[in-house]
């Protein structure tokens, strides 16, 4: 690829030591348009792109990311595991208990890693994660409707 054609997934998939492939590459820009996206939605936008792409490729591709430091994985409890490229601060998120949506909120405190535990049990700690679970704006305003 001439090198003012690089776009910026291929920037960012090689900064983090990997290299390029057109499915890496389309797993980052599904990613980039599809935030908090699980496997299968990533997939699901990969395949109209890329129509050889399996379900197993995008994983790989995933893993290989998460393990790069180039996508969080967020596992919130009851729900399937999902992905951002958001990575560079420790931010937290709201989940919508009805729909499922998920919204990034900033830290707590504004200082990482947001909350010091009252005894870190000799840990250094790195990072916190705090869900936060409730119903969404879209949803209050449905039930609010619903009630009406």
């Amino acid at each position: 690829m001439p090198a003012d054609l690089i776009t910026a997934a291929d920037a960012a998939i090689r900064s983090a030591g990997l290299r390029v492939t057109d499915s890496r590459r389309a797993v980052y820009e599904a990613l980039r348009e599809h935030p908090h996206a699980t496997a299968e939605t990533v997939h699901e936008s990969v395949a109209s792109a890329l129509a050889s792409t399996s379900l197993q490729s995008v994983y790989n591709a995933l893993g290989d990311f998460a393990a790069a430091g180039l996508v969080r994985r967020i596992e919130p409890a009851g729900h399937p595991m999902m992905f951002e490229l958001r990575v560079d601060d420790n931010h937290h998120h709201l989940i919508c208990t009805r729909c499922g949506h998920v919204d990034d909120v900033d830290c707590a405190t504004g200082h990482a890693p947001c909350l010091t535990p009252s005894d870190a049990r000799g840990y250094r700690v790195a990072t916190a994660e705090v869900t936060y679970w409730g119903l969404c704006a879209s949803c209050v305003q449905a039930e609010t409707a619903a009630s009406l």
